[in-house]
């Protein structure tokens, strides 16, 4: 089973690296070429706004599976951090089952969002392009979540450690240990 959620982690870890990297990069190439063509040429690039919104969301939800799976997600440790460890385990497992549930439920509910813009027809303004495909990466990016949720709770299911994530353990002296 390990090895199963190893590749898949493997898997998922390269095509959130690559769709982040890929989007900052544009992002970067975009905003530097209006820059040069607003104050050389006195013409900005008509589309660059748009495009850098949804490169945006692109980076927002993918990178919130990311830091999820690098167990850098917001975490309310208050009540946690004064419990033993035997509850700390116990609220951990059962914060990863229903937060992977929450996020697969919102993943449902954005593709249901992404199939109604796409029956709409409805194009971007400047790029024309239909914004479903834009829009597409929010339910990629909370299944992936869904998923890495999903690994963390099994992994603390069949390990005694405090798992964080699929390859996350928590380690109580400096709060976050990577494997």
């Amino acid at each position: 089973m390990k090895d199963l959620l190893h590749k898949i982690s493997a898997v998922t870890e390269k095509l959130e690296r690559f769709l982040i990297m890929t989007a900052i990069l544009v992002m970067m190439m975009n905003s530097t070429a209006n820059a040069i063509g607003r104050y050389a040429f006195n013409k900005s690039i008509f589309f660059s706004e748009e495009l850098n919104q949804f490169l945006i969301v692109a980076v927002t939800f993918i990178g919130f599976a990311y830091a999820v799976r690098k167990g850098r997600n917001i975490r309310m440790t208050a009540v946690y951090d004064s419990l033993g460890l035997r509850a700390q385990k116990y609220l951990t497992t059962l914060i990863a089952l229903f937060t992977s549930m929450l996020m697969f439920y919102l993943a449902y509910q954005a593709f249901l969002y992404v199939e109604e813009l796409k029956n709409l027809n409805r194009l971007s303004p400047a790029l024309q392009i239909p914004v479903y495909w834009v829009y597409a990466i929010i339910p990629i990016g909370l299944a992936i979540a869904g998923l890495q949720y999903g690994m963390s709770f099994l992994m603390n299911l069949i390990h005694k450690e405090i798992y964080l994530s699929f390859d996350v353990i928590e380690n109580k002296n400096d709060k976050v240990g990577e494997l």
